[in-house]
């Protein structure tokens, strides 16, 4: 049987920390974009979209803000920064039901690819 070494798995740690994160933005991109292409007919599925990426940039803030956080101080203000523009985007999305959800698609879009 296969053993890894603990050093092998923290290696291989960051490259799972990503691929999850991937994985929850594709989530919520999806949702997104399904809402989107349904216009006002998605009603809750538009705000359970919108909420589920407040939820995911939650969970990234709290992170970033962590001070264990491993990742440069100046990138980690950059994608608070970014965290509270998707809060507010999304505050003003669910405000307005007619507003396009093309903004918070494509910014999450391009912080999704950047994982990669």
């Amino acid at each position: 049987m296969y053993r890894l070494s603990y050093a092998e798995i923290m290696e291989d740690a960051p490259d799972l920390g990503r691929e999850r994160e991937r994985d929850a933005f594709d989530r919520a991109l999806s949702q997104l974009r399904t809402a989107e292409a349904q216009g006002a007919a998605a009603g809750p599925a538009r705000s359970a979209a919108v909420g589920s990426i407040q939820d995911l940039w939650n969970v990234l803030i709290a992170d970033l803000l962590d001070p264990e956080n491993a990742l440069p101080e100046s990138l980690r203000a950059d994608l608070v920064a970014i965290g509270l523009w998707n809060m507010r985007e999304a505050g003003e999305v669910l405000s307005a039901p007619d507003r396009s959800l093309a903004a918070l698609i494509e910014v999450n879009t391009s912080i999704r690819d950047g994982l990669q």
